[in-house]
């Protein structure tokens, strides 16, 4: 069973939106949110506090467990074009198939 993995970068509703359009899609087996889920002690001392890199969007990422190569494509062309519309940057860190 072909896996796929997707980095989004954007914020929470945005990796939302992907997993609800995976889940839309025949031949989906199973979509996960795997990225860290525990939480980030910041010091709001530190002298990193308020960098680009602590205020921009964040990382999600997707596990999704496909029915085969032929879905994988679709999912991935779903993907990308509702990437263009939100403005989201992905990248597919794995791919088996």
């Amino acid at each position: 069973m072909p896996l796929l993995r997707i980095r989004i970068t954007g914020n929470a509703d945005d990796a939302l939106a992907v997993s609800d359009l995976l889940h839309g899609l025949e031949g989906i087996e199973h979509v996960e949110e795997t990225d860290d889920l525990m939480p980030h002690m910041d010091d709001e001392d530190s002298s990193s506090a308020g960098l680009s890199d602590d205020i921009g969007p964040g990382i999600h990422e997707l596990e999704v467990e496909i029915g085969n190569a032929a879905t994988a494509q679709k999912a991935r062309r779903a993907v990308e074009l509702l990437a263009r519309e939100r403005g989201l940057v992905i990248e597919y860190e794995h791919d088996e198939g």
